[in-house]
Order: structure tokens, then sequence, then C-alpha cells
């Protein structure tokens, strides 16, 4: 690691494969903590590379436990996190309205690292047991229309280097990954990042692959379609700017779609969003978001149909539903 870090510190940038053994290498345990802490800083001077990227990625997919659900095609909706806005869990809520319409869902996601309530906070504080075998994934998807993937059960170097991601509670390459390594590998994904330039690395990556993607920035810097301002939107057919009117009805305030102090106040947001308790802003947002989602996975065949799906999956309580039964499936284990 000490050559790579001085070849680093030169301002060079690592090849596609320099970056795949170097990331297998991590997952085996090969480098101590203040290594890996200065690896992970590189990343944070300068921007990451295709190929860095790239490679980073393949390594993770290469080692991962890949998950079989049976054909289905499933979609996900994740961000890369790291944005500092610290919003309530807009990306996993989103899964579940989209669950309700009736589009299955893998989705995957990770404790927070750089904010309080990550998916997998709010996830395990209302029960649910993370799991990596493939037959309780496939019973909750069959049943309840949707299954978590906690990351560090599949990823090892995830697991790896989380104690030192959370240490130092600032965005790393790793927020970057996430969304790119989905052990299910989903059919559909809606991806939020943090800025614009990541917006285009994912977007050559993503055109390697023969699938539909939509990758989402607010341009005030939200990785989610945030309604607070305008958005870009990129998918496999092309590029366009939204406006909040457009994606979601009308704009909300920041403070509007702010996250809380703990996990416990994320946790109360999460559930009064599923229960039509929430402020209309709160609902709106999620709307907005899970109806991309739909869109991205073909359910209808224009936005305000998807929108409307989101909106009734809501509204009618179906979404609620997916989050109830997916708990009751996963505490019986059945």
């Amino acid at each position: 690691m000490k050559k790579i870090l001085q070849y680093l510190f030169e301002h060079q940038t690592l090849s596609r494969q320099d970056a795949r053994e170097t990331l297998v290498e991590i997952s085996r345990g090969t480098y101590n903590d203040s290594e890996l802490a200065a690896f992970m800083t590189v990343f944070l001077m300068r921007s990451i590379t295709v190929e860095e990227l790239s490679g980073f990625r393949e390594a993770l997919l290469e080692l991962c436990l890949r998950v079989d659900l049976n054909g289905r095609e499933v979609l996900d909706i994740v961000g890369t996190g790291g944005d500092g806005k610290n919003t309530f869990n807009i990306s996993t809520l989103s899964c579940f309205v989209a669950a309700g319409a009736g589009v299955p869902v893998a989705k995957h996601g990770n404790y927070g690292a750089t904010s309080i309530c990550g998916a997998s906070n709010v996830m395990e504080y209302f029960g649910y047991r993370f799991r990596n075998e493939a037959s309780g994934l496939n019973r909750e998807v069959s049943t309840a229309g949707m299954c978590y993937l906690h990351a560090p059960l599949f990823h090892p170097a995830l697991k790896t280097v989380g104690p030192i991601r959370k240490q130092l509670g600032v965005r790393t390459f790793f927020n970057m990954l996430g969304p790119l390594v989905n052990p299910a590998f989903p059919a559909f994904q809606l991806t939020g990042v943090f800025n614009l330039e990541l917006a285009r690395v994912y977007n050559y990556i993503f055109q390697q692959q023969a699938r539909p993607y939509m990758i989402v920035h607010s341009l005030d810097g939200y990785d989610e379609i945030s309604l607070t301002g305008e958005a870009r939107v990129i998918t496999n057919l092309g590029e366009r700017q939204c406006t909040p009117e457009e994606l979601g009805k009308r704009a909300v305030h920041a403070g509007d779609i702010y996250g809380g102090q703990t996990v416990e106040e994320a946790a109360r947001t999460f559930l009064k969003v599923l229960k039509r308790e929430a402020t209309w802003a709160q609902h709106a947002v999620v709307v907005a978001n899970a109806a991309l989602g739909i869109q991205c996975a073909g359910k209808f065949p224009g936005h305000e149909d998807c929108y409307q799906a989101a909106l009734e999956s809501l509204e009618s309580g179906k979404a609620l539903r997916v989050f109830e039964t997916l708990l009751e499936v996963n505490k019986k284990g059945i």
C-alpha cells in the first residue's frame, strides 16, 4: 500500500486493473486502518476517474455474494449519499412506494457513513433482520414485493472498511461504489448522485450495459430529486433538466425534507410518510422519486401515469402494506 499511496500522492491515477487489484487486497484485509484511511482520503482531494471507479466496481462484483431472485426483473432506487444534506430516508421510502405500485424491488443499502440514518439504520430500527440467503430474500420479494440487501453481508470489502468510513465521517469513493454493486443485479435502477461530474462518470459506466437506467441530481446539491430546485435527469435515451413542478407538482423548502438528529427521529418521519401522516412536502418528495423509479422500470408509458401510480400506492396504503408484510415475512423467516 505504501507504494500505491506514494504513486497517488504524486498526482497519478490508477489503471482499471490496478484499481481492481487494490480493492481485492482491501477485501482480504491486507492493509491496516491507517493505510486504508489514507487511501480513501486521496479521492477526496481529486475526482475519481472512470477507470478507477470501473476497476473498483469490477473487484466488488467479482467478490460479491450474488443473489439469484429467480429471474425477477427488479428495481433499485438508491443514492450515493455524501451530499451533506441529511434528508430523511427518501430513496428507501420510494422503494416501498414503487413496490406498492407493482414493481418488484431489491433495495441495496448500508448504514449511514456521512448521514445520521442510512437505509440499514432505519430498517434495523424497525426490526428487519439482515440476511443474505437467496431463499429468504426470494420469499420476501414474492410475498411482499420487496427485499432488502444490507451491503456488508454481500461485499467483504465493505465490511472491512465500514468502521473506518464511519470514523472518517466524510464522503469516500465507497459512496460512489454502493449504487454500482447491487448483488441482485437489478434490471432497472434509479440512482441519485451528489454532483454532475459523478453523473457523467455513472452515465459512461451504465452505457456499457444493456439495461434501462436513470441518474438524477438536484442542482442545489442533493443526491435525489429534492424538489428544492431544478434537477438533471440522465437516462439511456438522453438528458434533460426538470423543474420541481414537472417532477412533483410544486417546489419544497430544504427544511421540509430534513432527516433529524437521531435514528429515532428519522424513523418517526419514515413511518409518518407510510401512514400518510407526514407533511405534504415529505409526501411529495417520496412520490416524485418513486415515480421516476416506476418510469425507469417501464411500468407505465408516461411520467404522469407513473406519478399517479406512485401517489395511489402511498395514499391507498399499498406502500405501507409492503412495509408491514416485509417485516412480517422477515421476522417469521418463512
